[in-house]
């Protein structure tokens, strides 16, 4: 807990950037959009991965919403 506090509770002026434990896909995603301020190519590809990423989520949950269970108690 100390190590995140440590993190989290930095002055301003002092940036932080944290992803979560083996979260070296979130990390690299992190990198592309800090790069992409700066350089319009990273920023359509970075665009263009996040519209596919949305893609899927929409299809999975319209999948899981055709999922149906009955509930027992008792």
């Amino acid at each position: 807990m100390d190590a995140l506090l440590a993190i989290v509770q930095m002055p301003p002026g002092i940036p932080v950037a944290t992803v979560g434990i083996n979260g070296a896909l979130n990390a690299g995603i992190l990198a592309v959009q800090i790069l992409a301020a700066g350089d319009e190519r990273l920023r359509e590809k970075l665009s263009a991965y996040k519209e596919d990423l949305k893609t899927k989520i929409v299809k999975a949950n319209a999948e899981l919403a055709k999922v149906s269970y009955t509930y027992k108690t008792n």
